[in-house]
């Protein structure tokens, strides 16, 4: 088992009487899902969106599974909380993005294969990051401070996330892109930090 589902595991036996709610946006790129533990456990419900790993940000297109009980608990009171259904063209789009697995299947595995290979190249440029399991990689310098290089890229037509907030000031969310978009954030990187040609 998973460090994080036996992570998940102890707070569900911790908490027999109370929902536990995992939230699975980016578990298409490459992590463990928490879906084996419903057979498990009652307490537990699984989300999951399609505005990740199919692309879909914006059509609110998502999925709940849990026990019976709990899914009937949610379904009483769906309009009180979300009165925005979905409309017709975001069903459509939500079915046929189902339909085409082969498609989504290679999709979400370059995309990891490509965070893969960022990683290693990233972490030879002296850049530190926890592990990743998403499209994106939350990454900081050694030596050369997150909102510097920010502004760097930034003026080299690179785009990352900043955001100059306590415990994240130093650190740059790097979403995983097309090889020519990542090879070109590299080669910057690289002649920045001063480590071109190596």
């Amino acid at each position: 088992m998973e460090e994080s589902q036996a992570m998940i595991e102890e707070i569900l036996q911790a908490n027999p009487d109370v929902v536990v709610i995992v939230d699975e946006a980016y578990v298409d790129f490459g992590g463990t899902s928490a879906l084996p533990l419903l057979k498990k456990y009652e307490n537990l419900l699984v989300v999951q969106t399609f505005s990740k790993s199919r692309a879909m940000a914006g059509m609110r297109i998502g999925f709940c599974i849990g026990n019976e009980k709990l899914i009937h608990y949610l379904n009483d009171v769906k309009f009180s909380f979300n009165s925005y259904t979905m409309n017709l063209p975001s069903q459509v789009m939500g079915v046929e993005a189902v339909r085409d697995d082969a498609y989504f299947k290679a999709t979400t595995a370059k995309i990891a294969a490509t965070r893969e290979r960022i990683k290693k190249e990233l972490n030879e440029l002296g850049f530190t990051f926890p592990d990743s399991k998403a499209n994106f990689i939350f990454a900081s310098h050694k030596e050369v401070p997150a909102e510097e290089l920010f502004r760097a890229l930034r003026e080299a037509d690179i785009y990352v996330r900043h955001w100059n907030k306590p415990r994240i000031a130093n650190s740059l969310r790097i979403t995983v892109g097309t090889d020519e978009e990542m090879d070109r954030l590299i080669a910057f990187l690289k002649n920045y930090t001063g480590k071109a040609g190596q």
